[in-house]
């Protein structure tokens, strides 16, 4: 019950301080907008191409709103030593993180559907599997979260997070079949794509959104969780060797 409670208590102040603050919240409507706009338009065809490109627009509001809020807001805690505080508290590390990281995972799945009632007034979105759309934006969400809380980890300045956070959004905009599908890229290329979380959240979206994948679903979900997983405990393995004396 005391872990319980310092959960919510900590996933409401970092609600109240950094994801409920005014720039914040335009931000985080804002930069989906402006992705599905460029998106949309660019897409050639007027709007007739929106719902193809869609899934690809949704990933990625996903993966910056949550990496760049996420590497910041604890970079920055870690900078003023606030963070250390809270690993003083009585409740178990794993808990704390959890804590630390809900206000990004809700923050990148409020991202992904901005770009969804953008679309659902351009074409019909009509034959979507929604239960497994779901699915794909709530682990990408938390796969991308937890991307950013590695990052936030292995740097001490916030100037930091965000160079090493684009090292690894950048190649995963071209390498993870957002827009252009694996199998269509370089042969030398492919291996690092299936190296990549979102490759498999991608898929999943498409097949939610469009009906193309190249995987079962159950797979790309499982894979997903497993990148969750493994993220997560090599994040808490490096804060218990580095912040942890």
């Amino acid at each position: 019950m005391r872990a319980w409670i310092a959960f919510w208590s900590i996933l409401r102040k970092d609600m109240r301080t950094y994801y409920l603050k005014p720039p914040n919240l335009s931000w985080g409507i804002i930069f989906p907008l402006a992705w599905t706009l460029m998106f949309f338009i660019k897409s050639g065809s007027g709007f007739g191409e929106a719902r193809s490109i869609l899934p690809g627009v949704m990933a990625l509001s996903i993966l910056f709103g949550t990496t760049s809020m996420l590497a910041v807001t604890v970079t920055f805690e870690r900078k003023g030593r606030s963070f250390e505080r809270l690993l003083l508290a009585p409740i178990p590390l794993w808990v704390l993180m959890l804590a630390k990281t809900s206000g990004a995972v809700v923050f990148g799945i409020v991202n992904a559907f901005v770009p969804v009632i953008m679309a659902s007034f351009i074409v019909d979105l009509g034959g979507m599997i929604w239960w497994q759309m779901g699915a794909a934006v709530a682990l990408i969400a938390v796969s991308s979260t937890f991307l950013g809380l590695f990052i936030a980890v292995s740097v001490s300045e916030v100037f930091e997070a965000q160079t090493f956070s684009n090292f690894f959004r950048f190649p995963m905009v071209f390498l993870c079949g957002l827009f252009y599908p694996v199998t269509k890229l370089p042969v030398f290329l492919r291996p690092l794509s299936y190296l990549l979380p979102l490759t498999y959240g991608a898929d999943a979206l498409h097949g939610a959104v469009n009906g193309t994948t190249q995987r079962p679903v159950t797979l790309n979900l499982a894979i997903l969780a497993g990148f969750c997983v493994l993220l997560f405990l090599i994040s808490l393995r490096n804060i218990q060797r580095r912040w942890i004396v």
